[in-house]
């Protein structure tokens, strides 16, 4: 016999990579790998500057300054440890909409350009490890 628990919500499957879209930033339109071994979330930026309580930096061309949530030490898949800017802003994965904090770091060596994390992910959704873009859905390509 299997028991099962009953959950109020159900919580939507996210697969192991997904598009993410930034709304706040001019609708940039990203592949985040979806990462439950790391708590924060991380996006790749350019000329990353931090000035007082604003952070200035460049993502996919365009140049955007906002303001700083706080600074975070963080230690990378290389072992690593790095000073990273945090900015809060909005996601969209699929229709979910969700307000997160983002540390800012430059990605170019990593697959993807961004990275979400458990601090994200925790209570919203159940991670598939064998399927990618079950939100967003991409057509497969016909050969």
């Amino acid at each position: 016999m299997v028991l099962t628990r009953p959950t109020l919500y159900p919580t939507p499957l996210i697969g192991w990579r997904e598009d993410v879209c930034l709304p706040e930033y001019d609708g940039v339109l990203l592949i985040a790998k979806i990462d439950t071994g790391a708590r924060t979330a991380a996006l790749h930026a350019d000329n990353i500057r931090v000035s007082g309580k604003y952070v200035s930096f460049t993502l996919e061309g365009a140049s955007h300054r906002v303001q700083l949530v706080g600074l975070k030490r963080v230690k990378s898949s290389n072992g690593i440890s790095e000073l990273r800017p945090i900015v809060e802003t909005l996601i969209q994965v699929g229709i979910h909409r969700l307000s997160i904090e983002i540390t800012l770091t430059n990605r170019t060596d990593m697959g993807v350009p961004m990275l979400l994390g458990r601090e994200a992910l925790k209570g919203r959704f159940v991670v598939h490890p064998a399927r990618s873009f079950i939100l967003s859905r991409r057509k497969k390509k016909i050969k």
